[in-house]
């Protein structure tokens, strides 16, 4: 195992937080000063290193670049009122991260490498940091095929890193989606259950379809039969159809999405119905119709909540009820955020400490 005392830091001897318009801050665009690295090669982990960020050396040839052969994962760190760096179940992306390598023949990332790659990253850019409601620092861990070969097969070479960008909301207002039940993000048997970069590329074009016709998101369907929802583009959904909270069960064309775990329990602590189980398109639709649904919104880590206005399915759009209605969803945004924030008790031991 590597020890802690062992990555070697190498910190800019420039730093750029000062481009930094704290009061203004896009998503995903402005990076920190550092990031972490650290190469599998012959069989084994490598001294990780965090260096000033910058640009990858990576061979042409690389199974990532042609292949996808790559995994990722998304959360976020916050600060307190009192200056704490605290990141948001961290290790619940380092389990699904490596259920993403393992399906994808990639070794298992260690436990120690992680949590020591991302706890001396944060705290060398603790600065970046946002502290302002709404805001965050957006972590990034991924791992990709580092073989400088082309011939199909499990590589033997591989690259973790870490990055990060401090980012304000991803959605701005309320979204609208539309049910897709001609392009298939997912199969049975495949690999939607992971993040991995060959799982979004491909989805890319039909939301840029529905985008042109007014849309911000899908909602994707089941790739065999179109008949049953499963999640939207950036994450999972979740319904409240007669006093009941609804989310597609999980299996291997679906996220096990983090926000999700928490929403559920949070609901189930509330003493709130939840059903985990296949949703029906038709189920959905009837249910908007005779006026049974009060609560449609995604969930993830990017939005956290992101509340769906409008759903739109074969060619006709069905407004949903105004969002100042909406008592659950407002209230687990709240709570979750007042987590984050260290404002609330922490019960379920969900905030990591830098």
């Amino acid at each position: 195992m590597i020890d802690s005392l062992n990555i070697s830091v190498k910190k800019t001897s420039a730093s750029r937080i000062g481009q930094l318009d704290f009061a203004n801050i896009p998503f995903g665009k402005i990076y920190a000063d550092h990031l972490f690295t650290a190469s599998y090669i012959d069989g084994g982990w490598k001294t990780p290193e965090i260096v000033p960020y910058e640009d990858l050396r990576i061979s042409p040839a690389s199974p990532a670049l042609h292949y996808g052969i790559s995994v990722f994962e998304g959360l976020k760190a916050y600060k307190n009122d009192q200056g704490e760096v605290l990141v948001f179940r961290p290790d619940k992306n380092f389990e699904r991260m490596n259920v993403s390598a393992e399906r994808m023949c990639m070794p298992l990332i260690p436990e120690q490498l992680y949590f020591d790659g991302l706890n001396t990253l944060l705290d060398i850019d603790r600065d970046w940091v946002p502290s302002a409601q709404g805001t965050s620092l957006y972590i990034r861990p991924f791992l990709f095929s580092d073989d400088d070969y082309i011939g199909i097969r499990p590589s033997q070479n591989f690259r973790f890193m870490i990055i990060t960008c401090p980012v304000g909301a991803y959605y701005a207002k309320p979204v609208k989606v539309k049910i897709e039940t001609h392009y298939t993000r997912a199969a049975e048997g495949g690999s939607g259950f992971c993040k991995t970069g060959c799982n979004y590329g491909p989805a890319i074009y039909p939301a840029k379809l529905a985008q042109e016709k007014g849309y911000d998101q899908l909602l994707w369907t089941d790739g065999k039969e179109h008949r049953y929802i499963e999640e939207s583009g950036t994450m999972n959904v979740m319904f409240i159809i007669d006093g009941k909270l609804i989310t597609p069960s999980l299996g291997d064309s679906i996220l096990d999405g983090i926000t999700r775990d928490s929403v559920m329990a949070l609901a189930s602590d509330w003493g709130m119905d939840v059903e985990e189980r296949k949703v029906e398109v038709n189920e959905v639709m009837s249910a908007i119709k005779e006026g049974r649904v009060s609560e449609v919104f995604g969930v993830g880590t990017a939005a956290t909540i992101a509340q769906i206005e409008l759903i739109g399915h074969e060619g006709t759009d069905y407004e949903l009820p105004a969002v100042e209605t909406r008592e659950f969803s407002n209230k687990v945004l709240k709570v979750l955020d007042d987590i984050k924030y260290g404002r609330i008790e922490d019960k379920f031991g969900w905030m990591h400490t830098v």
